[in-house]
């Protein structure tokens, strides 16, 4: 039985625009440079052929990833799992007593998480602490820098 792995539609769209590229752009471009260094000669000290073998085995090994991962991926509309407590998908502000700060996450799959766009992953730690919550509830999780406590604001499905 395959393992789902919870994604948003965006999500999955990048991955799957992510697999052709490297299928259809990336690939052929590294096959094309490994050609072009080739024709310069000793492949022993050819710095240009070990590098473009090297990127040929990282694309390679992402496409193998990204084929492996695309079917087990289960999409998640945020829309259709809207409920007044906390799920994937689901749009939080947060309010910080502390600095008297606010801020915004939205709980994503593991593949999209991208902290610098206040999207964290499912399996993080702020993101398990929210699950289940609702507007007006306090939450407590440790973060590197120790325990922070947060109260929810504002519960979104967008």
């Amino acid at each position: 039985m395959l393992n789902r792995i919870p994604i948003t539609a965006k999500g999955a769209e990048k991955l799957k625009a992510e697999l052709e590229y490297l299928k259809k752009t990336a690939r052929p471009n590294v096959v094309a440079a490994i050609a072009e260094a080739r024709e310069k000669g000793d492949l022993s000290e050819n710095a240009e052929y070990d590098a473009a073998r090297e990127e040929q085995g990282h694309i390679e090994g992402r496409i193998a990833e990204l084929e492996g991962k695309i079917p087990a991926l289960q999409v998640i509309d945020p829309k259709t799992v809207a409920s007044d407590r906390i799920v994937f998908g689901a749009t939080v502000t947060l309010y910080n007593e502390d600095d008297d700060s606010s801020v915004t996450y939205q709980i994503v799959g593991d593949d999209e998480a991208d902290i610098k766009q206040n999207l964290i992953s499912v399996s993080s730690p702020i993101a398990r602490a929210l699950i289940g919550k609702s507007e007006g509830d306090t939450v407590k999780f440790m973060a590197p820098k120790g325990q922070v406590t947060f109260e929810v604001e504002e519960v979104e499905y967008k």
